[in-house]
């Protein structure tokens, strides 16, 4: 679960029927900094297109090795957008996974921004700009790989281990 004693009560459990997931036990010690997350985070999904930005998330969690967040998004992917076999395809290796060319280069994009912030120049935005994106698109994209960033880190940090109901 996760290396940090987590209290057995919380306000933040108030609303879990099924199971209290790791990150929600992690948080519980500090439940105004995820009252924070959570405003930021939906601030940042809802200027975006839903399967985008799980996308673009799935791009950054892989790159910063987070198997909780990659677990997590990959089953909003497989809920809404695709089938097994292909979100397989996309996690596995999105170049070869018959994505729309827009959708590849956003998630080289988020690679990119998630590997390293400091490396990102205007041609690799440019490139974007190239499919039709604006700079509201780029900034929404460098939003939710930065929010990301902070919240695959923290769970990584303290050792919080992917709910079984997400290997599942």
């Amino acid at each position: 679960m996760t290396y940090l004693d987590t209290p057995a009560e919380s306000p933040l459990y108030a609303d879990q029927t099924d199971y209290i997931p790791n990150y929600l036990r992690v948080f519980a010690l500090r439940p105004d900094a995820y009252a924070g997350w959570q405003q930021l985070a939906g601030s940042v999904r809802d200027g975006m297109d839903l399967r985008r930005y799980e996308l673009v998330t799935i791009a950054a969690a892989r790159r910063l090795g987070s198997d909780y967040c990659t677990l997590a998004h990959a089953k909003v992917l497989r809920e809404r957008f695709y089938d097994e076999p292909r979100l397989r395809a996309i996690i596995a290796d999105h170049h070869s996974a018959g994505l729309d060319p827009v959708d590849v280069a956003i998630m080289d994009f988020a690679d990119k921004v998630a590997a390293d912030p400091t490396t990102v120049t205007d041609q690799d935005a440019a490139r974007l700009r190239d499919f039709g994106l604006s700079d509201t698109d780029v900034l929404q994209i460098v939003l939710a790989v930065c929010i990301r960033r902070f919240f695959s880190g923290v769970l990584s940090a303290v050792g919080a281990d992917p709910d079984d109901a997400l290997r599942a």
